[in-house]
């Protein structure tokens, strides 16, 4: 990825780039913000920052992953550390010997502040992992979103995203 990308929005313009070990707090807020999330994600502390911080060093230390955030940037902000994290995604590369030995990204993990909601940047954030999933090679772009999400079932399907699998999990705990 380049160092960032700007993405200009209807509430304003966001700086995607790679996460830093510093936004890892901000991250974890966003999933806690939600319905979902609430329940699973918080790091109230320091003791419960620890398991993220460990598989933020994980995920960024692989280069088949990337951690992305949006930032709020002032206009002709040249600082791609400054602002809030506004959005967050995962997306992963995927190698595999179906499809003709096909490369999948996997989106995971997007997230976007209340306040952003909305505003296209899901849309744009979406359409910029499509267009790094092109750009590296990939067939398809596939993501699991929890059955309860109807908002981001309709969201994802006006992407072009289409429900052709049933998903499975299995907790190991």
């Amino acid at each position: 990825m380049e160092e960032h990308v700007d993405l200009v929005t209807s509430a304003a313009t966001v700086r995607l780039r790679r996460a830093a070990a510093g936004d890892v707090r901000q991250v974890v807020a966003l999933p806690a913000d939600d319905q979902l999330g609430a329940s699973r994600d918080r790091a109230a502390d320091v003791r419960e920052l620890e398991p993220y911080l460990s598989a933020f060093e994980a995920i960024d230390a692989d280069p088949a992953h990337l951690l992305l955030v949006a930032v709020a940037v002032s206009h002709g902000d040249d600082d791609d550390r400054c602002g809030d994290v506004v959005a967050t995604m995962q997306l992963s590369f995927l190698p595999g010997l179906a499809r003709r030995g096909a490369l999948r990204a996997q989106l995971e993990a997007v997230r976007v502040a209340a306040a952003h909601r909305s505003s296209g940047l899901g849309t744009a954030m979406v359409g910029w992992a499509a267009e790094e999933a092109r750009r590296r090679g990939c067939a398809l772009v596939q993501l699991t979103t929890d059955k309860r999400r109807t908002d981001a079932h309709r969201f994802y399907e006006r992407l072009g995203f289409a429900a052709t699998h049933e998903g499975m999990k299995l907790h190991l705990r």
